[in-house]
């Protein structure tokens, strides 16, 4: 039964598999191994996945129950790194006014992409740190703004600004004035001075010197670190700040992206020289006052650097073909350019060989000064206060008080019987009170200058001073009072050898000369018809005659000098012809072209120079003033007031002319007046003709009989700030001009003259008003459209046409040296002849070259802008203690450092000694 059991599952089995094989094929078995294989294995890997699904939840089960938490902030990065980046919104509002914060927003822009994008995607793409950055720094800006709003800026602008220049100002004087005391030749002097300036900064503020910052890159670099970190602590929300790595990318953004380019521009020299000459463009250069400024230049680069060029410009025009009228005006040129070149290497030499003269000294022993009658020195305030000065120190001051004093009283009282006058016709009576104000103010000249209490009293007649006690006392004062003894003394100071002779041999008289620009043209510049100046027809010929070549006039016999007027031209002007005729608002009048040989022993010139009728007639009032016996020989030809342009009338004028231009060039002529050979060749000389005055000054009458209508300001030095501070622009001019020109030096007169001139002025241009005018001013400076003129032209300089600027390269020293030349050459020319008229041309001459060389050393300018910036951020946060943060700042100053030794030096012995007296004393007492 098992057999055939097993025998039946053999034989079924084997159908099975024939039947299989019939079926599916020999490779069935295969396919049907791969299928078993397959579903075992699938098995498998379901039964592991169900198994580790179910051990995972078992083991969080077992986690929640029995480990300790885990920390919140995993979970939270986490999370915080699944969940998507939501964009960030900004808003672009900054200050209010959208004028403002357009380019505002292009400034942020154009920083994160130069300073900070450039670098930053090649780290990451992510751009939310820029957008955090961006969004401190418009916070930032916000407060900023809001902060500008809430703050008056009148005071900073009126007050603070112009006292820390006039400091700056006084202290480079100062600065010069302490190398010039020392008199050795440095070796290096620029670095001398920037020393020496700060060693005066140091003694002046006492408690800061910024010469660290201004002298050294890196420690300039750390202040503005340390100064922006400062301000972004203010600005930024406590957050923001204390995000080191924002903070410091912001920080040096501001730093040295921003204030720190802006600050090396504003205290480059050559920025400030091109400046100046952009500001005063209108302004045609002269070519005196370029020669004046190459004689007096001290500094051999800017000769060497003018002498090139005129050398290539003589090489270029001699290399041109020209004939015909061409040629005449190219021989001009290139005469002038040989003049040029002859000053230039003339003052090289002076300057290397260090044998510099001493203008004053050399015009005092030079022996033949020209006069100034004591009536012209009365009268010219720049040559009375000279005068002034002189009688102080011989004790004749009483004598010119008086005199000053009773020309103020005729002015008062002329005024006032004039207003009376017209009162009285107008029916209103105040006789006998103006006739007490009159008799109150003539008894207190009597009692001041004449009466036995009178100090120091004026000597005179005595019998004159009781004529007049007895006029004051019985009868009304009258202008002319005190004519005869003003007469008397005017006499005294005129004859007096103590006096007015004595002064002329004085160095005072020397200086005055030099302030009236009568050293370099010897002729008193006091005789002016209200024409104009002629025009000079050629730039060929020398200028006036400088300080330095005073000693190389040629006055003795072998010099022999011919002039004759070889024509007369009159048309309209025409600013570049070459006939020379010069326009006044569009008159047309005559010129006399003449010719003029000049003849020594080694050399023979020829030049033309053209003069108009009212030069002849200013000249012939001038040398008739010196010598008076010329009046009775030189004869001008009358003027003519219509149809002076008659052809026939011209011609005429012109033989006049010539035959008068004969008699004075006569050798006898010149032999009996030696000194006239001065004015000829002044007049004569191939240059503009100066007469002196100009409208202003003919017009406005002469301030000493406006200054001293009341006696008591006559020698009182009183403080010239009086019922100053309430008149803003006459505050802020008074110290300019103060430190401009170093006014505190001269005697005070001056000064007041000089504040009531201002004043005068200001009134008649602004009226009462003029404060609410500055406050309006200020206002309008700080306007939103002001405000974002500004931060355009910073956009357009820093990013033109949206680009990071280039580093500009520095110019060529020879280029940087002829604007130099330029720059002073346009400050001088656009300074008025009134100018020089008030406080001398000698002083207004220094003052501007002294402004003009302070802006010529980097470190100096960098730290008026510096003080300029801390007095900004002071009054811009006035409750954050600035100035004792900069004080701080600027605590490692070497220059701080020594003054405190020098202090401590000097003060160490004097209290040893007061502790030396005390235990004295305690001894003594026990």
């Amino acid at each position: 039964m098992l057999a055939e059991t097993s025998l039946s599952i053999w034989g079924w089995g084997s159908l099975g598999v024939v039947l299989f094989l019939v079926t599916f094929g020999p490779f069935a078995i295969f396919y049907f191994a791969f299928y078993i294989l397959c579903f075992v294995g699938g098995g498998f890997v379901v039964t592991l996945l169900f198994g580790k699904s179910n051990s995972e939840k078992y083991l969080e089960q077992c986690e929640h129950s029995f480990l300790p938490c885990t920390s919140v902030g995993i979970p939270k990065c986490i999370e915080e790194m699944k969940r998507e980046a939501r964009p960030i919104k900004i808003d672009r509002r900054l200050t209010g006014a959208n004028i403002i914060d357009e380019p505002l927003q292009q400034v942020i822009q154009f920083s994160l992409r130069d300073y900070v994008q450039y670098w930053y995607y090649t780290l990451s793409d992510d751009e939310s740190f820029l957008l955090e950055i961006r969004q401190a720094l418009q916070y930032a800006l916000v407060q900023f703004s809001a902060r500008s709003k809430e703050t008056d800026w009148q005071p900073y602008f009126t007050t603070r600004l112009v006292d820390d220049f006039g400091t700056h100002l006084r202290v480079f004087r100062k600065a010069q004035q302490r190398i010039a005391e020392k008199g050795d030749q440095m070796k290096d002097q620029a670095e001398e001075l920037v020393d020496t300036f700060f060693e005066v900064e140091v003694e002046m503020e006492k408690e800061v010197c910024r010469d660290l910052v201004c002298t050294s890159p890196k420690d300039e670099e750390g202040f503005l670190r340390d100064l922006c970190e400062v301000l972004l602590y203010i600005l930024l929300p406590p957050g923001d700040f204390q995000n080191k790595i924002m903070r410091y990318f912001v920080r040096e953004i501001l730093s040295r992206g921003i204030l720190l380019p802006l600050i090396n521009q504003l205290s480059d020299p050559d920025y400030i020289n091109q400046y100046v000459i952009w500001m005063i463009r209108d302004s045609n250069c002269n070519y005196e006052a370029f020669m004046n400024i190459i004689k007096l230049s001290d500094n051999i680069g800017e000769l060497e650097a003018v002498k090139d060029k005129a050398s290539e410009e003589l090489q270029y025009l001699r290399s041109l073909d020209t004939a015909g009228d061409d040629i005449n005006t190219i021989k001009n040129q290139i005469n002038s350019l040989l003049y040029v070149i002859k000053v230039c290497d003339s003052r090289i030499q002076r300057l290397q060989s260090g044998k510099e003269i001493d203008t004053v000294k050399l015009a005092a022993n030079f022996g033949k000064l020209c006069t100034v009658p004591l009536d012209h020195i009365l009268v010219d305030n720049v040559a009375l206060q000279f005068f002034m000065d002189y009688m102080q120190q011989t004790g004749g001051q009483a004598h010119l008080f008086f005199w000053m004093t009773v020309e103020g009283y005729r002015v008062t009282a002329q005024q006032q019987l004039e207003v009376l006058q017209s009162r009285q016709k107008d029916g209103k009576h105040q006789t006998n009170q103006t006739k007490g104000l009159l008799r109150a103010a003539a008894f207190g000249v009597y009692e001041q200058y004449l009466s036995e209490k009178a100090s120091p009293r004026v000597n005179i007649d005595d019998n004159l001073v009781a004529k007049l006690a007895e006029t004051l006392n019985h009868e009304d004062p009258t202008p002319e009072i005190f004519d005869d003894i003003q007469r008397k003394v005017y006499e005294l100071m005129l004859r007096d050898e103590r006096f007015y002779p004595s002064f002329k041999q004085n160095v005072l008289y020397v200086r005055m000369l030099a302030e009236l620009d009568m050293l370099k043209d010897p002729s008193f510049r006091g005789s002016d018809d209200g024409e104009g100046e002629s025009f000079n027809g050629s730039p060929t010929g020398s200028i006036n005659l400088s300080l330095d070549d005073l000693s190389n006039v040629p006055s003795d016999e072998t010099v022999q000098l011919h002039a004759y007027i070889s024509d007369t031209v009159y048309a309209d002007y025409d600013p570049y012809a070459v006939a020379g005729v010069c326009n006044d608002h569009g008159k047309t009048y005559a010129l006399y072209a003449i010719t003029v040989h000049r003849r020594n022993p080694n050399s023979e010139e020829t030049w033309k120079t053209y003069r108009r009728y009212s030069d002849f007639h200013d000249f012939h009032m001038r040398i008739t003033e010196q010598f008076e016996n010329l009046a009775n020989i030189l004869k001008l030809p009358g003027k003519k007031t219509f149809n002076n342009m008659d052809r026939e009338f011209l011609e005429k004028r012109k033989k006049d002319l010539n035959a008068y231009l004969q008699l004075l060039l006569n050798p006898e002529m010149m032999k009996a007046s030696p000194a006239l050979a001065h004015y000829v060749y002044d007049f004569l000389e191939n240059k503009a003709y100066s007469k002196g005055k100009g409208d202003f000054a003919r017009k406005v009458p002469p301030l000493i009989q406006k200054t001293y209508s009341d006696p008591d300001h006559c020698r009182v030095a009183a403080p010239i700030d009086d019922n100053v501070d309430d008149n803003i622009p006459l505050r802020v001019m008074l110290l300019l001009m103060d430190e401009v020109f170093d006014l505190k030096e001269r005697n005070q007169w001056l000064r007041r003259n000089i504040k009531n001139l201002l004043q005068q002025l200001i009134r008649a241009t602004y009226g009462d008003t003029i404060n609410r005018k500055i406050v309006d001013h200020v206002d309008w400076m700080t306007s939103p459209e002001q405000v974002a003129d500004a931060v355009k032209r910073f956009r357009d300089a820093f990013w033109p046409n949206g680009i990071l600027a280039e580093t500009v390269p520095r110019r060529d020293k020879a280029i940087r040296m002829r604007t130099r030349v330029a720059g002073k050459t346009k400050l001088l020319e656009v300074m008025p002849d009134e100018l020089k008229h008030i406080i001398g041309a000698e002083t207004t001459r220094k003052g501007i070259l002294r402004v003009f060389e302070m802006f010529q050393h980097t470190q100096l300018n960098k730290r008026m802008v510096y003080v300029f910036l801390e007095r900004f951020l002071e009054t811009l946060f006035p409750q954050n203690k600035f100035h004792e943060l900069f004080n701080k700042l600027h605590s490692r100053s070497k220059q701080m450092q020594r003054y405190k030794q020098r202090l401590h030096s000097t003060q160490a012995p004097s209290l040893q000694k007061s502790l030396l007296v005390s235990h004295i004393r305690l001894l003594m007492h026990l």
